[in-house]
């Protein structure tokens, strides 16, 4: 069985049982026959189902919501936004999927011409976390039922019911049965999917490690992959930067989703210049959000996802603080039911320590110290992860743009924090995966790129 529970109260929110490797097999024949059929359908009918599945999301969006924020924490809020991204997202592609896998010409000569197709692949497995548990799939599902592919869905065992749920919007949608299937399967079995010649791709979001066993496994069995995995994202500010404004976003750039988003602000690098006014208005800023149940509107900051997540969040910092950083905020557990762990602040953090070297999945922000723009950018690359960067500065064409291309990240963003948008390709460098998603990037991940060429000088009988 798979319980989830909730980590505000412990309670066990429901239970579900795991399917066997027969019943995932067994799905897995469903999705090779479906795609038979799903792939010849015209763009206009995707496009239609696609439409559906955002009414549905938009009708029954306070039940997914609060689903969610049972299962992983999200405050009610943050988790009715995530279920309209979903919306977005669905819309996104169903408006722009025919254009961004249209045939594209190519010129090869006055009498021959050629041509590449998009062709969807088959079934692909999605290895899916609970950080955004609508979001993460739907990110994945909509391009890739937009294309013409259909998909295996392995959610995490925190989130198992937002994994039943999503299943169900695209049956009511009206997509096939065997177009998006939930799995309540362990690694295992996932692993004997993967295997299967009938699978033909994987993408994961996840963690360094869990990404790099999905790529073994699929690199084994000549899969093609996508990888979304960890990020220790720099938010540097400059020495021009406006302070009061850019504290505000960077609270919220390390709080939203209670800290635990691969894409958070984690690693804070600011200029001497200005470090003492924003040190001060940071712990003000953090300190003002509010924590609490994650089902009262007014919470900000819910409990982590869980309590044993909690216990290695407060594990780093505790070594962040051995190794010489001092807490100007939080810094312990809450002392209250759940898994609250506070907006914390950490300064003086040495170069070598836990939360300078490591990704705190929490609402922990670890300050540093720079005298110029170089060794900004120094630190700021300083790590085994790539997958998103800011930078603060009162000159953002200018300046802020120059610096924006020093960082070595995917996903880097000029006075704004970093955030996924399904019109702009989302993925990272290092440690952080490759491949992409969203955008016409993302669509075009999973799909044979076919070179169709004709000559059309070739006559009948001719040397």
């Amino acid at each position: 069985m798979v319980e989830s529970v909730n980590p505000a109260t412990g309670e066990t929110v429901e239970s579900y049982e795991d399917h066997t490797e027969e019943e995932a097999l067994d799905a897995l024949d469903a999705a090779v026959d479906t795609f038979e059929e799903w792939r010849e359908t015209t763009f206009a009918h995707r496009q239609s189902l696609l439409e559906n599945a955002a009414d549905v999301l938009r009708e029954r969006q306070d039940e997914y919501a609060e689903l969610m924020t049972r299962e992983m924490g999200k405050p009610i809020e943050q988790a009715r936004a995530e279920i309209e991204k979903c919306a977005w997202v669905c819309e996104y592609y169903a408006e722009t999927a025919e254009s961004h896998l249209a045939e594209e010409q190519l010129s090869v000569g006055p009498t021959d011409s050629a041509v590449v197709r998009y062709e969807p692949l088959g079934p692909v497995l999605a290895v899916m976390p609970w950080n955004f548990p609508f979001w993460q799939v739907f990110r994945f599902a909509a391009p890739n039922l937009a294309a013409g592919n259909v998909g295996l869905l392995k959610h995490s065992s925190n989130s198992p019911g937002s994994g039943q749920a999503i299943e169900e919007v695209f049956r009511e949608a009206g997509f096939p049965e065997g177009a998006f299937q939930n799995l309540f399967v362990g690694s295992e079995v996932a692993s004997t999917l993967i295997a299967d010649d009938r699978l033909r791709a994987v993408t994961l979001t996840g963690s360094v490690g869990a990404g790099q066993a999905v790529a073994e496994q699929a690199g084994a069995n000549l899969k093609k992959t996508v990888l979304e995995l960890g990020g220790s994202d720099p938010f540097v500010v400059l020495d021009d930067a406006p302070v009061e404004e850019t504290a505000a976003k960077a609270a919220h750039a390390r709080l939203q989703n209670g800290g635990q988003s691969c894409i958070a602000a984690k690693r804070f690098i600011v200029h001497t210049d200005v470090y003492d006014e924003f040190v001060d208005a940071f712990v003000e800023e953090m300190d003002s959000w509010t924590v609490g149940d994650p089902l009262e509107e007014e919470t900000q900051v819910g409990p982590q996802a869980d309590a044993e997540l909690m216990e290695e969040l407060h594990d780093q910092v505790q070594r962040t603080l051995d190794e010489g950083a001092e807490a100007l905020l939080g810094g312990e557990p809450l002392d209250r039911e759940g898994a609250y762990y506070p907006p914390t602040v950490l300064t003086n953090v040495p170069r070598d320590a836990a939360a300078a070297c490591e990704e705190t999945f929490g609402p922990v922000a670890a300050v540093f110290e720079v005298e110029s723009e170089d060794e900004a950018a120094e630190l700021a690359n300083d790590s085994e992860f790539g997958l998103g960067a800011s930078v603060w500065t009162g000159d953002p064409a200018g300046r802020g743009r120059a610096f924006a291309k020093r960082f070595e990240a995917g996903c880097c963003f000029v006075n704004e924090y970093v955030k996924s948008d399904p019109r702009v390709p989302f993925g990272g460098v290092k440690d952080s995966g490759y491949g992409r998603e969203l955008s016409k990037a993302g669509i075009r991940e999973f799909v044979n790129r076919k070179t169709l060429w004709v000559n059309h000088d070739l006559t009948e009988g001719s040397e």
